[in-house]
């Protein structure tokens, strides 16, 4: 299956506990979210493959396998997770969404490739590896990554870490080259809900057709380690009022 997106727009990317939590965040957001479970998390591909299959009846397949918090040393964790078990969705760093797609246990799956914002409007860092990360940026034009990550077998452009609006005004210039080239947009990190609202706003604005905003630790009660289903309830409505009045 591939993501959901309401009103074919916006599908959120955000986190679950265990099972149950997952559950309520899917039939809170009406199917159109994706749940993210990051290999960080597991201790081997095994442990992996048999929590992701526990997850997928509760969630109609709508899982997400995550790097977590972008680290590069987790690709190959993710590549092996793959290979094992079908998933509709994959975050994965820039140097190997290629590799990722070769060896995918489903053709039709959406991957995601990594990018770091830079300090010029217009270009992003694709040196998001595990070796290419310890060298000195490799800054190209958006339109060049996004060509690229096509010819790699990628489906979209994830920019981390956003840092909210911090860089409002390189994220408007990146949404608005994703929406020329028909190209999703994954932004996240830094993504809360007092910014939420504003980040879809600005990427509806620029005529993104597919937009996947990552929440994740913001909306996470520290004390149980539940993401908050008051959160869930928010973000859905903003989803809505963001593409039902435009």
């Amino acid at each position: 299956m591939s993501p959901s997106f309401y009103k074919d727009f916006i599908c959120i990317n955000v986190l679950a506990k265990d099972v149950e939590n997952a559950k309520e965040v899917y039939e809170k957001t009406n199917g159109h979210c994706l749940i993210g479970l990051l290999s960080s998390h597991f201790s081997s591909v095994t442990d992996a493959v048999k929590e992701i299959r526990s997850y997928h009846t509760a969630v109609d397949g709508a899982i997400s396998i995550g790097l977590g918090g972008g680290n590069p040393d987790q690709w190959k964790m993710v590549c092996d997770i793959t290979r094992e078990v079908d998933i509709p969705h994959i975050n994965q760093v820039f140097p190997k969404v290629g590799y990722t797609y070769g060896i995918s246990k489903n053709k039709h799956t959406w991957i995601n490739a990594l990018v770091h914002p830079t300090d010029k409007v217009g270009y992003v860092n694709i040196a998001t590896g595990p070796e290419s990360g310890k060298l000195s940026p490799a800054d190209i034009p958006v339109r060049t990554a996004i060509a690229i990550i096509k010819e790699m077998g990628g489906n979209a452009l994830k920019l981390f870490p956003l840092k909210g609006l911090q860089l409002k005004d390189h994220y408007k210039h990146i949404a608005e080259i994703c929406a020329e080239e028909n190209f999703p947009l994954e932004p996240t990190g830094g993504i809360t809900l007092e910014n939420f609202q504003e980040i879809i706003t600005i990427a509806k604005d620029a005529g993104i057709k597919k937009l996947i905003p990552h929440v994740h630790s913001s909306i996470v009660d520290q004390s149980t380690g539940l993401t908050n289903i008051n959160a869930i309830e928010r973000l859905y409505s903003m989803m809505q009022e963001v593409t039902d009045n435009q």
